[in-house]
């Protein structure tokens, strides 16, 4: 049985080896990290999946990014990773599947990540044009994911590092600022444990 949770703190360390394990070394040098530089992560979506020995089999984390030109409040998936000895069990996409529905829960409109078509479309994720991703990812990596119908059309321009300010109801940052649509999620939202 896999259980999922919200990461804590305490989870940090162990998060942190299992991305060193499932990915390059090197990997903070990718473009998707200069995103991620200087702003929290949004805590309620990054999750923990631990078998019932209380082992680390996967994580995920999302962070806030400022779409187009008029920094419209989004989401980026990653990293997720699975560790090496579950992978092939669904726990990827467990993760995928809780995190976004609790995205969509949260009032969160529309989410990015850089990956592979053929995995994240069963998800929903399709290739996206008009948003410029920082260099040097190819563009044709850039998927994203409408939790609203329509929240990216007419998106054009950069991809940039959020600059809004933190939400102290949740913790962690939250879109509060630069919305195009008035798409700021409720503070109020539970995050549950659940189990598979």
């Amino acid at each position: 049985m896999i259980t999922l949770a919200p990461e804590s703190p305490e989870d940090v360390a162990e998060v942190e080896a299992l991305f060193d394990l499932a990915f390059a070394p090197g990997r903070e040098a990718l473009s998707s990290y200069r995103l991620r530089e200087g702003v929290a992560p949004v805590a309620p979506l990054c999750l923990v999946a631990r078998d019932s020995g209380g082992w680390l089999a996967g994580a995920i984390r999302f962070w806030p990014v400022a779409l187009g030109d008029g920094g419209v409040a989004g989401l980026l998936l990653g990293p997720v990773a699975v560790h090496p000895t579950r992978q092939g069990e669904g726990v990827g996409g467990l993760l995928i599947e809780d995190s976004l529905a609790r995205a969509r829960a949260a009032g969160w409109q529309r989410v990015l990540l850089v990956g592979d078509a053929p995995y994240y479309g069963r998800f929903g994720f399709a290739r996206v044009s008009g948003l410029d991703f920082p260099p040097p990812t190819n563009p044709d990596r850039l998927l994203g994911l409408e939790l609203v119908p329509g929240a990216l059309e007419g998106l054009r321009g950069p991809v940039a590092r959020w600059t809004g300010p933190p939400s102290p109801e949740q913790g962690d940052t939250v879109p509060r600022a630069r919305t195009a649509t008035g798409d700021v999620p409720p503070t109020d939202w539970p995050a549950p444990r659940r189990r598979v």
